[in-house]
């Protein structure tokens, strides 16, 4: 009898580690859909590269369901008052592309913005083709850039 009764409470146990291992394997993640992007913003990164001790660094998360983008940026040393910044795309690394999504003014530190993408910027972006920039009197066409990689 005892050993009929530990039989089934192993089969029981068994059993239950099953489904519940089962129930853990589909659980959909509740943040799947994020995607978190990061950049360091260097004037060596702009083209032709920049000479200045100007630093900065973007955080981003894009949420590909709503395609609603939100970004952080913080920048110090820049030769000036920032005149604009953006991030640009499409392009490989080490080329200048148009502008894709304006920073409404004032640039300041830090800046944060946010916008729903077009399912063209979102396929750009998540192919690693969009940086950011910020310009200054001193460098109009940038001082500091960072490509947006994906981070998580």
């Amino acid at each position: 009898m005892n050993y009929r009764h530990a039989i089934r409470t192993a089969f029981a146990a068994a059993v239950t580690l099953f489904i519940v291992g089962c129930s853990t394997v589909n659980t959909v993640n509740p943040d799947a859909n994020l995607v978190a992007f990061s950049t360091t913003l260097r004037g060596a990164n702009e083209v032709p590269s920049v000479m200045t001790a100007a630093t900065g660094t973007v955080d981003a998360v894009l949420n590909k369901d709503t395609r609603l983008f939100r970004w952080k940026m913080s920048f110090s040393g820049l030769s000036g008052p920032a005149t604009m910044a953006h991030f640009h795309g499409p392009a490989a690394v080490g080329t200048n592309a148009k502008v894709r999504l304006p920073f409404p003014a004032p640039i300041t530190s830090p800046y944060s913005g946010r916008a729903t993408l077009t399912p063209e910027q979102v396929s750009e972006l998540m192919a690693g083709k969009w940086y950011a920039n910020v310009h200054t009197a001193a460098h109009p066409g940038g001082e500091i850039r960072g490509w947006m990689v994906v981070v998580r």
